[in-house]
């Protein structure tokens, strides 16, 4: 993310803020009604009626599940396990011709393999870290890991981190359906290539012939991501922006900003078939508007969570989003582009444009000269028109927890005195050496407050928070994700003035502003976007015992303390495994002479 120079307005706050527990009493907990009521999901726990997936029937799938399913109400379970081994490399990668560079690679491609199954069977899936090194782990972003949080992959509060020539295998139910990716939440190392997609087959809200697979689309740098990250951190001290990425890949090519080399991707489709893209945007740093020369864009799901299908020119997605979208291949037959172009006024910088051919099969593959779609004058908001296949209230109240994005002086594992990310004074700072698991494990509650841990207590509740950038602080775009959970997106409000030195903090004003959210139809994913000097109302419902990261996704940001620990129903949390020991008996053993070591929050 890019901002000018705010040195001169950066806020000097204390570090060193306590845990937090919210109290089973506090107004700002909503125990969920029951089945009965309007404040819960419309979805029933009875079975659909039967039917059958097909091209004219997507809301299908079978044996008493469809569209009309709300997935975290009921799920099948289909008793099938499909099992991946990834092994993650050092190597080097030359994406778009410009030049080779190290990367970090998974089975040896860029990027790693999709990870494919259906709704309702179980995933084992076997990483081995065969790095020199670098410690590793895989978060399997958005999954909900309902009852199976040690498998999360997040290094320092679900696991301690794979050591070179350490293996361990993830397992977990597909409660869900749709798309999603797989990431290293090392640090910034999925930015060197540790990354992949995700496509969990199920019904759809929208009919199509073909599912083209997953688009995944992201910043691209010429530099390794640790560089780029050591570069962003000395670059805050100052009051500036880090590096602008340096080109935009589409399905992990695209010709370098020269256009000297390298290629474009290609995909053929045939005159009056509907396709299914699935969008992901694996960024660092850019948030990214992707459009189709001359074709409209059929949105059905934000994230994982099917939405009433609406169509659009161009479709905007923060760092983490994801879309599936229907394109109806009715055009004349020719060649037109696929186009990923960054989003400035998400105070996002790239030198390079994405693109890729979408070509007619009846024609032969040429460069489009097709027209772009004008660029949309709305802002960077998330789009408001994305209303929930599943009508879900959510009960409303006036009471918010307050998480203010701030910049603090502390540190993140590099020393004091340094200005970080933060989220109400703390930077998160996680343990390697002794993730959160392990705390709750030993019964110890006493969490370091670099851990920025907020302890909620009861299952079967509402809880609801209040994200506010404040003043005085770089006004600009942050993508928010939440492990374990959709949240619902009550409400968000900002300037978008697009230059962090002269936007208007919007403040949420608590006595008016509570009537102005929907808690009819909220929109409801796992990463949202808080505008420039604004805010983001969200809410979820604690039925998932376990402690869940929520943070800012670009990596940079995460990386110098931009998140906090929720820890939920911390009574109901399962021992970890015998695999979460010998993954940190490992990593121990291995720490104390490791090659490199933690400098920044380990995320």
């Amino acid at each position: 993310m890019r901002f000018q120079s705010l040195a001169a307005s950066l806020l000097a706050l204390a570090v060193g803020t306590q845990a937090i527990t919210i109290p089973a009493e506090a107004g700002e907990l909503v125990r969920r009604q029951s089945s009965t009521s309007t404040a819960s999901a419309t979805s029933t726990k009875v079975s659909d009626s039967a039917c059958t997936n097909g091209p004219l029937t997507r809301s299908c799938w079978g044996g008493g599940y469809s569209i009309a399913t709300d997935f975290d109400q009921k799920h099948p379970n289909t008793g099938k396990t499909v099992s991946y081994n990834l092994e993650i490399t050092n190597t080097t990668c030359n994406p778009d011709g410009n030049g080779a560079r190290i990367c970090l690679l998974v089975n040896g491609q860029y990027p790693g393999p999709t990870i494919t199954a259906s709704w309702g069977d179980t995933l084992s899936i076997t990483v081995k870290n065969s790095m020199k090194d670098n410690g590793t782990g895989i978060h399997w972003h958005g999954i909900r890991q309902f009852n199976t949080n040690e498998y999360d992959g997040v290094n320092g509060i679900t696991e301690c981190p794979l050591a070179p020539g350490d293996t361990k295998t993830y397992t977990f139910l597909c409660t869900q359906f749709g798309t999603s990716w797989y990431h290293s939440h090392f640090s910034a190392q999925y930015g060197d290539g540790v990354v992949g997609s995700i496509v969990i087959n199920g019904p759809a809200s929208s009919n199509y012939d073909i599912d083209l697979g997953p688009y995944p689309i992201t910043d691209w740098y010429y530099r390794s991501a640790y560089q780029i990250n050591a570069d962003t951190l000395t670059a805050l001290q100052a009051g500036g922006p880090g590096p602008g990425g340096d080109n935009i890949l589409i399905n992990g090519t695209n010709r370098n900003v020269a256009n000297t080399t390298g290629k474009y991707a290609t995909t053929k489709v045939t005159k009056g078939k509907k396709y299914r893209l699935r969008l992901i945007n694996t960024s660092l740093d850019n948030d990214i508007r992707v459009s189709l020369d001359g074709h409209s864009l059929t949105v059905m799901t934000t994230d994982f969570v099917p939405v009433k299908p609406f169509s659009t020119n161009t479709i905007l997605l923060a760092i983490g989003q994801r879309y599936d979208v229907v394109i109806y291949a009715n055009q004349t037959a020719g060649n037109y582009w696929l186009r990923a172009q960054v989003a400035t006024d998400c105070q996002s910088a790239n030198s390079g444009i994405g693109y890729a051919i979408f070509n007619y099969d009846s024609v032969a593959v040429a460069n489009p000269s097709s027209t772009a779609w004008p660029t949309p004058s709305t802002g960077c908001f998330d789009p408001t028109s994305a209303a929930p296949f599943w009508r879900q209230p959510v009960p409303s109240t006036s009471a918010f927890n307050d998480l203010n994005v701030i910049l603090t002086n502390g540190s993140v594992s590099n020393g004091a005195g340094l200005t970080v990310w933060g989220l109400n004074t703390t930077s998160i700072d996680v343990s390697w050496d002794k993730p959160i698991r392990t705390y709750m494990q030993d019964g110890n509650t006493s969490y370091p407050s670099s851990e920025n841990v907020i302890t909620l207590p009861n299952a079967g509740v509402w809880t609801y928070w209040l994200i506010q950038e404040v003043q005085r602080t770089p006004q600009i775009v942050h993508p928010i994700h939440l492990h374990g959970h959709d949240f619902f997106v009550l409400g968000a409000s900002g300037d978008n003035n697009q230059n962090p030195n002269t936007a208007t903090t919007v403040t949420f004003d608590p006595s008016s502003d509570p009537a102005k959210l929907d808690w009819t139809t909220p929109i409801r994913r796992d990463t949202a976007i808080l505008p420039q000097g604004g805010w983001l109302a969200l809410a979820f419902y604690t039925n998932n015992p376990g402690p869940w990261l929520f943070h800012c996704h670009i990596a940079w940001h995460v990386s110098e303390g931009l998140g906090l620990d929720f820890i939920e129903s911390p009574d109901q949390v399962p021992a970890p495994s015998g695999d979460y020991s010998k993954t940190c008996t490992n990593w121990n053993k291995y720490a104390p002479n490791a090659y490199w070591k933690k400098d920044d929050s380990g995320l």
